[in-house]
């Protein structure tokens, strides 16, 4: 269960996104995250895994958005 403790370090993580490399990496990080919890979802059906990666979704989203945008100017 260190990957949800991890989903959740990430979740409650004050994002600084200054620069594309740290949006970038957020946004690896995050979708590592989904992915793994993912895995686990798959054997539990545990409805708070998949309320938290809902949650981590919603903030991948927003990541990859200030991405796309910085990266079309």
């Amino acid at each position: 269960m260190e990957v949800i403790a991890q989903a959740i370090e990430f979740e409650n993580r004050k994002l600084s996104l200054k620069s594309t490399n740290d949006r970038i990496l957020a946004s690896r990080e995050v979708k590592s995250l989904i992915l793994s919890l993912n895995e686990i979802y798959k054997v539990n059906k545990d409805q708070s895994i998949m309320d938290l990666m809902k949650r981590l979704t919603v903030i991948k989203r927003k990541v990859e958005s200030r991405l796309k945008f910085n990266i079309t100017i």
